[in-house]
């Protein structure tokens, strides 16, 4: 019932994609499925962490050659104290979300680019950044 619940509410929030700043039901829902997939990554729950990945992701990139980038690139999310989410925008019908990761006493920023297929948000990409007044 949540399943189908939650499906709706991706629909209605994502049925139009206007370039700027995400409304507050669709970084509600960007937030929770970067989240899901970032607790499974440090829970080590492979299968589920990759489930949050976009279908085009998934087609170039096989469940192995995940787990492997997550261990060797992102370990810091397997290790993760916590994150905390920042800015939500939409351009050129991809979302972006930043996202600061703290881990070992450090803080990683990334920005999480999200697609759309079939109404159904998923995970293309997360690559780290500098915010401005570091850079």
């Amino acid at each position: 019932m949540i399943l189908i619940l939650s499906g709706c509410s991706q629909k209605v929030a994502f049925e139009k994609l206007t370039d700027g700043l995400c409304s507050s039901e669709q970084e509600r829902l960007v937030e929770a499925h970067i989240s899901s997939q970032i607790d499974a990554i440090a829970q080590q729950d492979w299968k589920l962490a990759y489930s949050y990945a976009s279908p085009g992701f998934r087609s170039g990139v096989e469940i192995e050659q995940f787990i492997y980038i997550i261990s060797s690139q992102y370990q810091m999310l397997v290790d993760n104290a916590g994150y905390e989410f920042d800015a939500c925008r939409i351009d050129n019908e991809k979302i972006s979300q930043q996202v600061a990761v703290t881990s070992d006493r450090q803080v990683t920023k990334l920005t999480y680019i999200l697609s759309l297929q079939e109404q159904r948000l998923g995970v293309d990409s997360a690559t780290p950044y500098e915010s401005e007044r570091e850079a």
